[in-house]
């Protein structure tokens, strides 16, 4: 799976740049942008530990309930005042 593209959204819905992002996960800008672009696929705890620090525990319940990757892009992108969770509740209704 890609996961670049939705951990970039999770970022930017923080409003954080590349440099904030890997100075609160303790990694290199670099690392970043190679996930970001899908040249690096980040293990599961990186995965968990952006969630955490962006803010988008959302995204990480939506990906461990099965949600498919663009499911939770756009649910990213769209969101104006509700979460993802409620957007993923709405389509299991």
């Amino acid at each position: 799976m890609d996961y670049g593209a939705i951990l970039r959204a999770c970022r930017k819905r923080k409003g954080w740049t590349q440099e904030d992002l890997a100075d609160a996960l303790c990694i290199e800008q670099a690392d970043i942008s190679r996930i970001e672009n899908d040249r690096k696929e980040p293990p599961m705890s990186l995965f968990q530990k952006w969630a955490i620090v962006t803010g988008s525990t959302d995204v990480l319940v939506a990906f461990i309930a099965g949600m498919e990757g663009m499911t939770i892009l756009a649910n990213i992108l769209s969101v104006t005042g509700t979460s993802i969770i409620g957007g993923f509740i709405n389509l299991l209704i």
